[in-house]
């Protein structure tokens, strides 16, 4: 699988996603609190700017509806960051209402290191290198700021239907 860098090995036990509001609130889960959430089936499609598809994935994650439940914020964007030092940015309203989770399975099983494991973000609806691999939190941000591959000229949003691949 494509990445930014090398595969970070992290453990469970050492693993920790975390949402960050303007005022400084964090709101963090273990992996033990993490795997305790509830978590959801998703069947979806995933796009890859460099032109793949792959049709009717499987994987099992818990909902960013859910993490953000008790999330007070007036921000509307994200820096989403991930271990090994990735980062996208993202619309708060493409995470919300059913559209993204952090997912831990991929397959039936586990998610693997390379492809992001212990946990990834997943945003199918929009290219895969908006899914961070390694994702170790979000962070509110004001205004819609370049997270790594925008700032080398991939598009801000990457709606696939639009073929949002680059500035």
């Amino acid at each position: 699988m494509l990445s930014a860098g090398p595969t970070p090995r992290i453990e469970r036990e050492t693993w920790s996603f975390s949402i960050e509001t303007e005022s400084g609130d964090v709101h963090r889960w273990s992996w033990e609190e993490f795997v305790a959430l509830p978590s959801e089936e998703i069947s979806t499609d995933i796009h890859c700017v460099t032109s793949w598809s792959k049709l009717g994935t499987s994987w099992r994650g818990v909902s960013l509806d859910t993490l953000f439940a008790d999330v007070q914020t007036s921000r509307q964007f994200v820096m989403a960051h991930s271990y090994g030092g990735y980062t996208t940015n993202l619309p708060l309203a493409d995470l919300l209402n059913g559209r993204a989770w952090i997912a831990n399975e991929y397959g039936g099983g586990p998610l693997d290191p390379e492809h992001g494991g212990p946990a990834r973000l997943l945003v199918p609806h929009l290219y895969f290198w908006k899914s961070a691999k390694w994702v170790r939190g979000l962070v509110m941000q004001d205004a819609n700021r370049p997270g790594f591959w925008e700032q080398y000229g991939y598009h801000l949003h990457g709606d696939p239907w639009r073929e949002e691949r680059y500035s």
